[in-house]
């Protein structure tokens, strides 16, 4: 199965404020991978779980206090599934739409 990247223009720059921050955060926390393989890694997640099944809402994340973000990030990095771009495990993104896509 072929894994989506889909978003509209607005989601885009959402979620690259988003991974830059994340990625700030995790290197500030001791993530050891440089910043720009981090940023691309968490753009690359968001915008898979969004386009493949799960939409999130990008502007209340990037609202997000700090812990709430690496809840999401952290969680969508431990439980995607990288050949559907499905959430594993039951796990749901606090900052899910409240309407997924089967």
């Amino acid at each position: 199965m072929t894994v989506k990247f889909d978003a509209t223009d607005a989601e885009a720059a959402a979620v690259r404020k988003i991974a830059k921050r994340y990625a700030h955060l995790a290197r500030t926390y001791g993530d050891t991978r440089k910043y720009r393989a981090i940023k691309l890694h968490a753009t690359m997640d968001l915008l898979a779980v969004n386009a493949n099944g799960c939409p999130l809402d990008f502007m209340r994340m990037q609202d997000a206090d700090d812990f709430n973000l690496l809840h999401d990030v952290c969680g969508i990095d431990r439980h995607l599934d990288r050949d559907s771009g499905k959430l594993l495990d039951c796990f749901v993104p606090r900052f899910a739409k409240q309407e997924m896509v089967a």
